[in-house]
């Protein structure tokens, strides 16, 4: 259907209106504009581009941290040849070629190079981790740093594919890897490396022969490695992007929650939650097997080499080419080599992951945006008058490119005039005002701000010459000044002293009509708003964000819906601070309430994209054309004539006293309020909150032991997995005592001559090949089964943690701590971190002890003397790698919470990103980012100075053994009571035991950080909150009628204990009626609902539905009967279908008609076919792809679907259009009949049919009854009413 209008101009416009959606051909340059918005590079980062960021002097200290690296990892490969003299002077005296005195003289002699070496090795050692964990640490903070700034001069429509909960899961999860990836684990490396090369040119020189017999299988273990290390890569990068998925999940729940509690969701939320979480674990499996497999390979290989290495050692050695010392060292030092090699390995895994999360990170930085507000180029203009003209403009969202939003329009605005756009959801009026801040460019057209096209324009200076008003004002977390002072930002008045910008604010708020709400408030202007502003009403809320918006005087102010969330008084006020404000500046208008715009210089009406008509209120009113229905469909139908006439009284007076009753009782309330500063509620409440922080505060330290067993529940299905992988951990134990035997075997051997040695090194050498195949099959199964359980423990653990959050009441969302931010981190941080704790880390743990236990039974079996000296040196090695777990763990956990603290102000930004581009706060929100992350970087430096002394000691405490050991040996030796197999079976059982136990303490961080993490999970799943939605006591109700009494309520939030919101509300609703609760921002109506829904508990006084005790029932199925419309619609980012169906009660299975039907009857059917993907579109993160009025009929059917008993509207049609709202109203009239109804309206016109009004004032019921009643009252409604008439024709 095509319809014809004339515009003020008299040109006839031909508008095609049933077509909201076309095929949409578009030619390269305007696919390439589109394209250009949303476009991301695939990066594939380098290694060295993790580095990017380092100064010089970062680099100066890892060149110095890298030179001592390789000191102290060549240091070790020398202790090879001591040991090689040390044999043969023990062999020669066993072969009786030297003298007693002549043999304990080189024994000290060597022994005491042992102790030189160790102290060059502590020092080395001190300086290298020192130095790269501080540097690690200064190059992370520059990336996250980085990320962030780059993810706030992104374009807005970037942010329309990515959600906030994945800029949180990057802020951390990926910085830790990459953390991981460029501090310690790389100085390590290198130390390895100087190892491994140091150990081989020692190993070439002693004899080249041997040395290349024995290389023969490294090149299998290396390509072994790399193979593992480029799959695991793969796998990690996929199941990183299935956590990130599910991390914007998560995100976009908990800022909703009240909607997710409302209709019970919170199960049908875990379940999609779940099904990311599902895939990440299947990409996580593969990755445990693969490297499982990869694992037992390494090692298999190594003990061939052994084999391989003895049996040829024994050849030479039968040529005389070699002394049984010199096959001895060229054997360690190829071992000590290739052990090095094999500890890179598990290193350089750390680094691909590195590179897999810098990809996504530097993907991000890398990316310059096609509108890009760190540009410094394009014009700043001296002067700006304001007018701002569109030309023949087309647009399509980028992230909608099926829809033409904008069709060729084209208007102009003059400095200093008023316009307002008027017309249905969807017109395309919010596009023109994010055009004119330049949040996208048009495919077609130019906009021109005083003759300059905007593209020339410097950004940054253009948005700061607007300022904008949103219909859903977002507020930051921080104080009111705070928030009002962000609209400072750019502007000449940003850095003025702190008195004179206190004055300009207390002025914008005087002028936005919020000075005297935030005066009553108890730390008034210094008051925290919480996060997304949730601790204010939704018009206090608007109110600052008008205070905001006019603080700088602006040329240009954006207005879109400023005042949808006011209530009538508030309204009038606000809107006369608007009318002032616009004096003398361009202001462009978007309302749906015409009685705000009947004074504007032009009313330009749209519809589906391009202009209807315009003209001047009384110009379009005398035409009868769209306009003119609009204003019908809204004007308040008067007090019958008849009435009018019989009192007939001079309303002006009425008005006046009206107003001063208005204002007398706040005065006496003041005056009440101070002395009954500690009321009964405020008692009660203080108590409830004490009983409540008992429950929930982390203060209850868990020990290990506890953590293990409640871990170890939750993994309960595959304990079968874990203990096969502890028996195969300590089949893996059990290896080194077994070989310590197998040496010393050998190394008697070599004492021998003729075939004798021949045949005894060849048994031998056979017997490290049976070790090699044990060794494998044991690492294989000992990777794959706890890769498996572990990966399992992770996905029950984040799918319990995410159901355990959903299940809290709603004041546990209140509290600062439990911000979406930290929360959505924490889910995605604690579960990997717990993991530690379980899984490999368990293993390896296990596999440690049990060689250190089998090595002490073997060593005191076959010779306990020189077994007691060297245990004595154990405590020296556990000791010390206990100590710096012990430190570690304290700065883990100061590190973590402020790292968590950094990124809420992370995801806030990004969840944000619209009003922080408004308000260019990008580097503002950048500023307070850097400051937050000095604490963490402070930690981390102690991390790097402290921590370092002990792994040190514990890296030199080697050397010290083997000179103890070595000294007392030849002291048992010259006595005659041990020979060499006694001797090296009890030296080779400990001190190579406890040279593996130290890798316990490579895993200290893991498990300092898996218990911090694991207590956090405990005492989240342990938490039973007051109003539990699990719980299955109290009545259940299979029908309801619909009777709602509040009794004497008195109300205040747990968070704000200081402000009474309710003071003894008496409200009653029989069975199907329709009221409406009406009364000015911040008086208690929404409080009301969020009562009735029991989000909290009310102070004193109950409430009862049927006349029972809403405490009496069941919390879950007493919100079945009840849904809930809200003045911001929440939708969750999947189909308009699947949106609708979560309101359905558990059990309830509508059918595709079902869903036609509520979607006819909230008026939205129409919108939806005509969509290319009908039912079937996706709506985007938090709804983003529709427009307010879409989503709210959305959120209608939503609710009507479950066909409650009790509808609750908390301004269902504030973000509405007349044209929908007409409709929509008819539709809710519709859905409220046969159920009882519970309105809150700022809009009169939408509640004038209620079957009873209650006006509520300071948390009281002022006045009640109908429409016509309280117009007779000629009170406080009357006065509302007169406020928001449209009919008279002034």
């Amino acid at each position: 259907m095509s319809e014809e209008v004339i515009n003020d101009d008299s040109e006839i416009v031909t508008v095609n209106i049933n077509q909201e959606t076309t095929d949409i051909n578009l030619d390269e340059t305007k696919e390439k504009i589109l394209n250009e918005q949303v476009k991301i590079e695939r990066t594939k980062a380098t290694y060295w581009q993790l580095y990017r960021f380092a100064s010089k002097r970062d680099w100066l200290i890892m060149i110095i941290g890298t030179i001592f690296a390789i000191i102290s990892g060549a240091a070790i490969p020398i202790t090879t040849v001591i040991f090689g003299e040390m044999i043969n002077y023990f062999t020669n005296f066993q072969k009786g070629q030297i003298s007693n005195a002549n043999f304990l003289d080189k024994v000290n002699y060597y022994a005491l190079f042992f102790v030189y070496l160790a102290i060059i090795v502590f020092f080395s050692t001190y300086i290298y981790m020192a130095a790269w964990v501080y540097t690690g640490e200064r190059l992370t903070r520059q990336i996250r740093e980085r990320y962030l700034r780059s993810i706030l001069r992104q374009n807005v429509a970037y942010f329309d594919k990515l959600g906030a909960g994945e800029v949180t899961t990057r802020i951390t999860s990926d910085t830790h890897l990459i953390q991981d990836g460029i501090s310690e684990k790389v100085a390590m490396s290198i130390s390895y490396a100087a190892q491994f090369l140091s150990a081989f040119v020692i190993a070439f020189i002693k004899s080249w022969k041997m040395t290349l017999v024995i290389c023969a299988l490294i090149p299998c273990i290396s390509i072994t490695s790399t193979l593992l290390n480029k799959f695991t890569a793969i796998f990690m990068k996929r199941s990183l992007d299935y956590y990130s998925k599910s991390g914007t999940i998560a995100e976009e729940s908990i800022s909703t929650i009240r909607t997710a509690v409302a209709f019970g969701i919170q199960s049908k939320l875990s379940k999609l939650y779940d099904s990311h979480l599902i895939f990440a674990k299947k990409e996580g499996i593969k990755k445990s097997i693969l490297n499982g497999a990869g694992l037992g390979a390494t090692y298999f290989f190594m003990y061939s080499t052994y084999a391989l290495a003895f049996w040829y050692g024994s050849t030479l050695l039968l040529k005389g080419e070699l002394t049984s010392g010199d096959v001895v060292n060229v054997f360690f030092a190829v071992l000590i080599g290739a052990f090095a090699l094999g500890h890179i390995a598990p290193d350089l895994q750390a680094f691909s992951f590195a590179i897999g999360a810098g990809s996504k990170i530097f993907e991000t930085i890398n990316r310059i945006p096609p509108i890009d507000i760190a540009s410094e180029s394009g014009e700043k203009l001296d002067n700006v008058e304001g007018r701002i003209q569109l030309k023949n403009v087309s647009f399509i969202y980028p992230a909608r490119p099926e829809v033409m939003t904008l069709k060729n329009l084209s208007l102009e605005i003059e400095p200093g005039s008023t316009v307002a756009l008027v017309g249905s959801s969807g017109s395309g009026k919010s596009t023109i005002v994010s055009l004119a801040l330049r949040f996208y460019d048009p495919i077609e057209g130019e906009i021109y701000l005083d003759g300059h096209d905007i593209k020339g324009l410097n950004l940054q200076w253009l948005r700061r010459q607007m300022s904008l008003v949103g219909q859903e004002p977002v507020l930051f977390n921080t104080t009111i000044a705070g928030n009002v002072a962000h609209g400072l930002i750019g502007s000449v008045y940003e850095n003025i002293d702190k008195d004179k910008k206190q004055i300009m604010i207390e002025q914008a708020c005087r002028m936005a009509n919020a000075h005297d709400f935030i005066m009553n408030l108890p730390d008034k202007y210094e008051t925290n708003v919480g996060e997304r502003g949730f601790l204010l009403s939704g018009g206090q809320k608007q109110r600052i964000a008008i205070a905001r918006a006019i603080v700088k005087d602006p040329k240009i102010l954006l207005l879109d819906e400023a005042t949808s969330a006011l209530d009538t008084q508030s309204e009038g006020i606000v809107q006369d601070a608007l009318d002032k404000a616009s004096k003398n500046r361009t202001t462009i208008v978007i309302a749906h309430r015409l009685s705000t715009i009947r004074n504007a210089t032009k009313i330009v009406v749209m519809n589906h994209g391009v202009i209807v008509e315009s003209g001047t209120h009384d110009g379009l009113m005398s035409k009868k054309g769209s306009y003119f229905n609009l204003v019908e469909a809204q004007r308040i139908q008067q007090a019958k004539k008849a009435k009018e006439s019989t009192e007939n009284e001079d309303s002006s007076d009425v008005l006046v006293t009206a107003r001063n009753e208005d204002i007398v009782p706040e005065e006496d309330h003041a005056i009440g309020r101070v002395i009954t500063n500690k009321s009964a509620s405020s008692a009660i409440l203080a108590k409830r909150k004490a009983d409540l922080e008992a429950g929930m505060k982390f203060d209850y330290e868990f020990t290990t032991i506890e953590l293990l067993r409640k871990v170890t529940k939750i993994n309960k299905p595959e304990i079968p997995f874990i203990i096969l992988g502890l028996f195969s951990s300590i089949v893996s134990g059990v290896v080194y005592p077994v070989f310590a035997i197998i040496f010393a075997k050998i190394i008697q051997s070599f004492s021998k001559t003729g075939d004798e040695l021949r045949n005894d090194a060849k048994f031998w050498a056979l017997m490290f090949l049976v070790i090699a195949i044990v060794t494998m099959i044991s690492n294989f199964i000992q990777g794959s089964s706890f890769g498996f359980s572990g990966e399992n423990l992770t996905l029950r653990i984040r799918s319990m943690s995410y159901a355990a959050i959903l299940r809290q009441d709603i004041s546990f969302f209140d509290e600062e701590q439990h911000s979406v931010g930290v929360l959505t981190s924490a889910l995605s941080l604690d579960a990997q971190n717990v993991n530690g704790l379980a899984g490999i880390t368990l293993g390896t743990i296990l596999q440690v002890c049990t060689t250190l236990l089998s090595g002490l039974i073997v060593a005191l079996a076959i010779g306990w003397k020189l077994a007691l000296v060297c245990l004595a040196c154990i405590p020296l090695l556990v000791g010390s790698g206990a100590l710096r777990m012990k430190m570690l763990s304290g700065f883990q956990q100061k590190n973590k919470l402020a790292y968590e603290y950094s990124a809420q102000i992370a995801c806030e930004g990004a969840a944000n990103i619209r009003t922080v581009a408004a308000l260019t706060r990008e580097d503002d929100l950048w500023n307070i980012y850097h400051k937050l992350l000095d604490e963490p970087m402070r930690q981390g430096f102690n991390n790097a100075f402290l921590a370092s002394i002990t792994f040190a000691f514990a890296q030199c405490v080697n050397f010290l053994t083997n000179a103890l050991a070595f000294w007392y040996g030849s002291r048992l030796f010259v006595s005659g009571e041990y020979n060499l197999e006694k001797m090296f079976t009890v030296f080779m059982a400990i001190v190579f035991g406890s040279i593996s136990a130290g890798r316990v303490f490579a895993f200290a961080p893991d498990i300092a950080k898996a218990k911090s993490s694991a207590a956090t999970i405990i005492s989240l799943l342990e938490r039973n909150p007051l109003i539990d939605s699990w719980s299955n006591s109290g009545k259940k109700l299979d029908k309801i009628e619909g009777n709602i009494k509040f009794t004497d309520v008195h109300f205040r939030y747990p968070t704000r204990p200081h402000v009474r919101v309710l003071r003894g509300l008496n409200i009653e609703i029989k069975p199907g009626q329709y009221a409406a609760l009406v009364g000015p921002s911040g008086c208690g109506k929404s409080t009301t609902i969020g009562l009735t829904e029991r989000f909290y508990e009310t102070t004193i006084g109950k409430i009862e539905i049927d006349g029972i005790d809403i405490t009496k029932i069941n919390v879950s199925n007493l919100r079945e009967h009840i849904a809930l419309v809200s003045q911001e619609p929440s939708l969750y980012d999947m189909t308009i279908k699947e949106n609708v169906l979560l309101g359905c009660k558990p059990n309830q299975n509508p059918t595709q008609e079902d869903i036609e039907r509520v979607c006819r009857e909230s008026n939205i059917h129409d919108f939806i076919v005509s969509l290319p993907d009908g039912y079937d579109t996706r709506v985007g993160g938090k709804g983003t792809q529709l427009s307010g009025g879409q989503k709210q009929r959305i959120a209608i059917a939503r609710a009507l679907i479950r066909n409650p008993k009790i509808l609750l509207l908390d301004e269902a049609t504030s973000a509405l259009d007349s044209e929908s709202e007409k409709v929509v109203q008819k539709a809710l009239d519709v859905a409220a009949k046969g159920r009882t109804t519970l309105a809150i309206a700022h809009r009169l016109s939408t509640i004038q049919h209620a079957d009873v009004i209650f006006v509520i004032k300071e948390g009281k019921v002022a006045e009640q009854g109908t429409h016509q009643e309280l117009l007779a009252q000629k009170g406080i409604y009357f006065n509302m009413v007169q406020e928001q008439d449209l009919g008279a024709d002034n």
